[in-house]
């Protein structure tokens, strides 16, 4: 098998080359230089001259606040050069893993949305990462595709929430956050390994991957501190204290039923995900 990752510059992409290479799958990684997603023609040719069996679509435009200010160009990105992307694996006849998100959803409720429930972005970036769900749909009539939901992902490649609260903990005796939006951490070195069994398969669909468990940003704050032997303490907010350009879903609980349907294993709890990064980028 013949991979394409984009976005190996990203922590999710460059996970999946590492679980990629533990399991001796030729993989090439495609970063802005070989792939400017802001130009999907190019990006359409570029994935069409590699000729790849699968392509692990990483890349994406992911700052969320800036999006309400760059709608268009996120609306390239994340949707037009993800349609390009698409057109060309089913005109080479490769499969195609998209990563989307649970910002796809109106982070309204408190149950756990399955893959089929109604979408309602509640921002741009979640706008434009439906759009490129809807292209993918289009472009592939073949259906051989998965679409992947996640959230809260954190790695050691790249910046992240749990590396920058800890690096705030580090000089600050208390810090607030937001404990009224609820969601599943995810760490991107075990959501590659689920990458990689699926583009092994043939159990094409779509899916939602997160590790195991919930929690509030507050409670994800706290844990990373207390792992780290730090004594910073956490003060949970609303999210009226805590304003951003972009709205912020409060529930991102996704269902792991179409993960269970498909046999596929569900990825380890999310504390125990949090306790394995930080030995990792500890021993970095």
């Amino acid at each position: 098998m013949k991979a394409l990752v984009t976005g190996v510059t990203g922590q999710l992409g460059f996970d999946v080359m590492r679980a990629l290479s533990a399991r001796d799958v030729e993989a090439i990684g495609a970063t802005r230089k070989e792939m400017p997603l802001d130009d999907p023609a190019r990006t359409k040719a570029f994935v069409t001259s590699v000729k790849p069996d699968v392509v692990f679509h990483c890349a994406a435009y992911t700052a969320v606040d800036r999006a309400e200010d760059e709608r268009e160009l996120c609306h390239t990105v994340n949707g037009s050069a993800t349609g390009a992307v698409a057109e060309a694996c089913e005109a080479i006849g490769a499969k195609l893993i998209y990563i989307s998100t649970d910002y796809v959803f109106p982070g309204t409720g408190e149950r756990f949305y399955e893959t089929d429930d109604e979408t309602a972005p509640c921002n741009v970036y979640g706008a434009s990462k439906l759009a490129g769900e809807r292209a993918v749909r289009k472009a592939m009539t073949s259906g051989r595709f998965f679409i992947v939901r996640t959230s809260w992902v954190f790695g050691v490649h790249g910046k992240n929430f749990i590396r920058t609260i800890l690096g705030l903990a580090e000089t600050r005796d208390e810090l607030t956050v937001v404990d009224d939006q609820v969601g599943s951490p995810t760490y991107t070195a075990d959501l590659a390994e689920l990458l990689a069994d699926m583009a092994a398969s043939e159990k094409f669909g779509v899916y939602h991957a997160t590790n195991e468990g919930i929690c509030s940003w507050a409670a994800l704050a706290a844990e990373a501190i207390r792992r780290r032997g730090l004594r910073t303490k956490v003060t949970p907010v609303s999210s009226d204290m805590y304003p951003t350009k972009a709205t912020r879903p409060k529930n991102s609980r996704l269902s792991k039923a179409s993960l269970d349907a498909a046999g596929f294993r569900r990825l380890p709890d999310w504390k125990d995900a949090v306790r394995r990064y930080l030995m990792e980028i500890e021993n970095k």
